[in-house]
């Protein structure tokens, strides 16, 4: 019960304003630095403008309708479309209150557990979306780099990674990407291939007196690979393949997103290099210490696109927000007190 509390505690309102706080002041600040009143008198909205904006709802759709398909797929169908919509509403939520650094697995399995009634299911179920998610990234970056080149795809800029001074933006890509490839690596070997091996490791390793203080945490994960590869063991590959597919036109909608709101007010572009930009600028973002990136986001964009965008980049940057975070607040504090009792209608 005092764990269910700790986790509803993320859904607090004070998270909500203070994520809110931090974006829209971000915004704000930088579309008041750089508005001007004849830029504005120059836009012209057209069928064109306005099929891009509908056209870039329909992408955080058919993002969040792909999520729900591999949420029911992964659950057996246990989880219906109604209540899949409640999941996968409320797990977006739990990430745009939580630190991208930290991420909201933990609220995660909370929600799917709740729903299944299976705790080893949801924690297999929770690695699993979590294992396919950074795949699709490992899998795309070299191949949308390949096609485009790394010259092009890296800005002449520097960030600041946790106060150890500034680093250019490949190298910080360089290494959020080799630690996501070689973590996606461990625990694909990990699940698939022999979790018991991989349980005695991290025993072994956290045994010692250097690490000894995290024991518990490598306990808990050693065990969760075990249970993980204990309930996806003997799938289908057609079962893998779906999974797959919905990961891939999910994250691929979700980038997407942005290239569609450029349109809205430019012309066609180099629409391959927009999407190539985000794979790069995304690194950041995963190491951003605020709810959801909330400003660090919004700060980011118009630096890695600045080119294609000026001089309305930080308001497409606000309007992809609006989109594709602040969407995720409102729906989500309408949904989780509907969520709440109907589960704890079912736990009585």
């Amino acid at each position: 019960m005092s764990q269910s509390k700790d986790i509803l505690k993320i859904f607090s309102t004070w998270r909500i304003m203070i994520a809110v706080l931090i974006g829209f002041s971000v915004s704000l600040y930088f579309v008041l630095d750089d508005f001007e009143l004849s830029t504005y008198s120059k836009i012209h909205w057209s069928f064109k403008a306005s099929f891009f904006l509908v056209l870039a709802i329909l992408l955080e759709a058919l993002r969040d309708f792909a999520y729900m398909y591999r949420i029911r797929l992964l659950t057996d169908k246990q989880i219906s479309w109604k209540h899949s919509v409640q999941t996968i509403m409320l797990w977006e939520f739990a990430s745009a209150l939580t630190p991208s650094v930290v991420g909201g697995s933990a609220v995660a399995l909370f929600i799917v557990e709740r729903e299944i009634r299976n705790f080893g299911k949801a924690t297999a179920i929770v690695m699993i979306t979590a294992l396919f998610d950074e795949l699709f990234y490992v899998i795309m970056v070299p191949i949308v780099f390949l096609i485009i080149g790394t010259e092009r795809i890296f800005i002449d800029e520097s960030f600041n990674l946790f106060n150890f001074g500034a680093f250019p933006t490949q190298y910080i890509f360089f290494l959020g990407y080799f630690f996501i490839f070689l973590l996606t690596l461990i625990i694909t070997l990990a699940i698939f291939v022999s979790p018991g091996s991989f349980k005695k490791i991290l025993h072994y390793l956290f045994s010692l007196p250097i690490l000894r203080k995290w024991q518990q945490n490598a306990e808990n994960m050693g065990e969760e690979i075990v249970i993980t590869s204990r309930e996806m063991k003997g799938r289908s590959m057609s079962f893998w393949l779906k999974v797959w597919a919905s990961t891939m036109v999910s994250w691929t909608a979700r980038f997407a997103v942005i290239n569609v709101l450029i349109l809205t007010l430019f012309s066609f572009s180099d629409q391959l290099l927009i999407f190539g930009r985000q794979l790069a600028m995304w690194v950041i973002l995963l190491i951003s210490p605020t709810p959801g990136g909330s400003g660090i986001a919004e700060f980011i964009l118009p630096k890695f696109l600045g080119e294609f965008m000026h001089p309305f980049d930080h308001e497409v940057a606000f309007t992809w927000r609006l989109l594709s975070y602040y969407s995720y607040l409102i729906i989500g504090s309408i949904i989780l007190p509907i969520w709440l009792k109907r589960v704890l209608k079912k736990q009585k």
